[in-house]
C-alpha cells in the first residue's frame, strides 16, 4: 500500500471515528433527563377559568406556561365519577379507577362491608403535629404504580420524589408507593407525614412548621387582590349562589380570618386563596433543603393546590372570591416559576400543570336563567329509594348509597328469599322515573361494556367490580347532587371533565392543540419524554406533540 493511499485510509479512519463520537454525544444528549419533573394539580380547575380571566392575569403566571410551552385546549377525563382522588391518581398512574382502584375520595367497599378513606391506613400512625385521624394514611390503597414510582426505579431510587399539598390525598397519590415523603397541611397549621415514609419530620419541615408561616395570612385577612372594577367577568359579591365562609355574616369582602381563626382552628386557610400561597413557600423550601434538581439524577415534586377546590366548592364558580383566588394564584405560580429559574435553571426543569376534576355551574343560578335544572342532595335521593323499597318490597334493601353507586343488603335479599336480579330491575325502572336520572346501569350491564355507549364508557372506566356496586346512577346534564350554593363535580358532562394541560421546559416546544385527549395520556407521556418504564397500569397512549424534542 502506497504512503499516500495509507494516509488517505488514516483520515477516512479518523473522520469516521470523529463521527461516531459526535453521533454518541448527540446520542447520550437525546437521553439525557431533566434534573427535577414538577407536577402541578390545580383542585377543580375548569379550562375556562384559563380563558375568562385571561385579561387580568400576568403576563409571567398562566400566560407564560401557555405562551411558551405546549397547551392541551381539549384535554378531558374520561371515568365517572370526577373527584379529586381518583383524578390524582389517574393522573399520575395513566389509568383510571377500574384499574387503579381509588374509586372515588372515599366508597363502600363491598369486600369489606364498610365505608373507607382512599389513603385510610390503619397500619401507621402520624408524624408531626396532626392528629392521630389527619396522619394515618398512605397509599396502600392505590393498586397501580405512578409516574412518581417509575422515575424512582429508572434512578435506582436515587432521584428524590416528594408530594405536597393541602389535603392528604393530594399529597399522597401523585407521590406514589415509593415517595421519599409526602406532606399535607394539619388543621394544627403544620405539614404532617405518616410512618409510612419515615419515623420523624425532617429537620427542614419542624422548622418551616415552628415559623407558623399560616399566621401572617390569617392575621392579615382576606381582601380583593385587585380593585373591584376588575371583577367583571364573577357575579356581584353578595349574590344568592355563595355559601359563607365559616359563618361570616354574608359572602362579601373584606373577610375577618383572624375571628375565623379564633373560632375555628387553622384549617380555615386552606378555604382562602393563602392556602396556596403558604404550600408554595413549603415548595419551595422543600426545593432547598431536599436539594431538588442539584444534579444529574432526575428528582419529581408533585405540588397540588387545594385551595381553588375548597371556594370553588363553597362559593361557586361565578363568585368575586374564586376569581380572586385564581388571580392570586397567578401571581403564586409566576413567583414559583421564577424560583425554578433561579434554583434549578431554564430548561433544566420539565413542568406540567393540569387539574384532577374541573367543576359545574351552580345550578340555582341555571334554574333562576330557566334552564330546567335543580339541586338533589344525596340524602334526599337516598330517602327516596328507601321509601320505594319498604312500599315494594316491606323492607328497606339500601344498604349503601354513595358515589352514584346502589348497594343493596344482600342477606336481606336472601333472608326475604328474593331474587336480586328482580331487585336490581324494578329499582332501576323506579330511578328512571325520577327526574335528575338518565341512565342506570346494572352491575353485569357494567361488566359487559362493549364500547359503543358513550355514558357507560365513563361508568366502566370507574368502575371496579370489589369496590363499587350493584347498580350506577348517571345523572341528566346539569341537574346536581348537591347543597343549593356552591358548586361540586363527578359526573360524565364536559363542565366536570374539560380541565387544562400545560407542559413547560424542558425540551418543550411552543404550541398548542385542540384535538381531544384523556387525561390518562400525561403519565405514559412523561415515562417516553423521560426514558423509563410505563406505570405498569396504563395503556400507554401518549400525547406525541410533546415528545418531540425540536423547538
Amino acid at each position: 500500500m502506497s504512503i499516500f493511499v495509507f494516509q488517505l485510509f488514516y483520515l477516512n479512519m479518523k473522520k469516521n471515528i470523529l463521527l461516531l463520537a459526535l453521533l454518541a454525544v448527540v446520542s447520550l444528549s437525546a437521553q439525557q433527563r431533566p434534573k427535577l419533573v414538577v407536577g402541578i394539580v390545580v383542585d377543580q380547575m375548569k379550562m375556562e377559568y384559563l380563558y375568562r380571566f385571561s385579561d387580568d392575569f400576568s403576563p409571567n403566571g398562566f400566560k407564560r406556561l401557555m405562551n411558551d410551552g405546549f397547551t392541551f385546549q381539549n384535554m378531558h377525563y374520561n371515568y365517572m365519577p370526577t373527584y379529586t382522588a381518583p383524578g390524582h391518581a389517574s393522573i399520575y398512574t395513566g389509568t383510571t379507577p377500574a384499574t387503579h382502584g381509588i374509586v372515588g375520595n372515599e366508597w363502600f367497599s363491598r369486600v369489606l362491608g364498610k365505608e373507607m378513606y382512599c389513603t385510610d391506613d390503619a397500619g401507621v400512625k402520624t408524624v408531626g403535629e396532626g392528629t392521630a385521624e389527619e396522619g394515618a394514611m398512605s397509599p396502600k390503597n392505590l393498586q397501580s404504580t405512578t409516574i412518581t414510582d417509575e422515575v424512582r426505579m429508572a434512578t435506582n431510587f436515587n432521584g428524590k420524589v416528594i408530594g405536597l399539598s393541602l389535603k392528604d390525598r393530594g399529597a399522597i397519590l401523585p407521590a406514589g408507593h415509593f415517595a421519599n415523603w409526602a406532606f399535607w397541611y394539619s388543621k394544627t397549621g403544620s405539614f404532617i407525614s405518616s410512618t409510612f415514609y419515615g419515623e420523624k419530620l425532617p429537620d427542614w419541615v419542624t422548622e418551616f412548621n415552628n415559623e407558623k408561616n399560616y399566621l401572617k395570612y390569617i392575621n392579615k385577612g382576606w381582601e380583593l387582590y385587585k380593585p373591584a372594577s376588575v371583577y367583571n367577568e364573577s357575579l356581584p359579591d353578595n349574590n344568592p349562589y355563595e355559601g359563607k365562609l365559616y359563618g361570616s355574616p354574608a359572602p362579601v369582602f373584606p373577610y375577618d380570618l383572624k375571628s375565623m381563626y379564633e373560632k375555628n382552628d387553622a384549617g380555615i386557610i386552606r378555604a382562602t386563596p393563602f392556602g396556596n400561597d403558604l404550600l408554595a413557600e413549603f415548595a419551595k423550601r422543600a426545593i432547598e433543603k431536599e436539594e431538588l434538581g442539584k444534579d444529574n439524577i432526575t428528582d419529581f415534586l408533585t405540588v397540588s393546590f387545594s385551595s381553588t377546590d375548597y371556594v370553588g366548592h363553597l362559593l361557586g364558580p361565578r363568585s368575586m372570591e374564586l376569581q380572586d383566588t385564581y388571580l392570586r394564584l397567578d401571581q403564586t405560580i409566576a413567583d414559583f416559576l421564577a424560583y425554578l429559574d433561579k434554583t434549578v435553571g431554564k430548561g433544566n426543569y420539565l413542568l406540567f400543570l393540569t387539574a384532577d376534576h374541573a367543576g359545574a355551574e351552580n345550578v340555582i343560578y341555571l334554574k333562576d336563567r330557566k334552564y330546567n335544572v335543580d339541586n338533589y342532595p344525596s340524602k334526599e335521593v337516598k330517602k327516596s329509594m328507601q321509601d320505594f323499597s319498604t312500599k315494594t318490597f316491606g323492607v328497606d334493601l339500601i344498604q349503601n348509597y354513595s358515589n352514584f353507586n346502589i348497594f343493596f343488603n344482600k342477606q336481606i335479599i336472601k333472608d326475604k328469599k328474593l331474587e336480586l336480579v328482580k331487585v336490581k330491575q324494578a329499582f332501576k325502572e323506579f330511578l328512571i322515573t325520577q327526574p335528575q336520572v338518565k341512565k342506570v346501569y346494572t352491575e353485569e350491564e357494567i361488566m359487559a361494556n362493549a364500547g359503543n355507549d358513550y355514558a357507560l364508557n365513563f361508568v366502566a372506566k370507574g368502575y371496579d367490580v370489589t369496590q363499587n356496586g350493584d347498580l350506577v346512577i348517571v345523572d341528566k346534564p346539569g341537574m346536581i347532587e348537591y347543597t343549593p350554593t356552591g358548586t361540586s363535580h363527578g359526573t360524565i358532562y364536559s363542565y366536570d371533565t374539560h380541565v387544562p394541560a400545560i407542559f413547560y421546559g424542558w425540551n418543550i416546544k411552543k404550541g398548542e392543540s385542540y384535538d381531544k385527549k384523556a387525561i390518562t395520556e400525561i403519565a405514559p407521556t412523561i415515562a417516553q419524554k423521560i426514558k423509563v418504564t410505563f406505570p405498569n397500569g396504563t395503556e400507554a397512549k401518549v400525547l406525541t406533540e410533546v415528545l418531540d424534542n425540536k423547538k
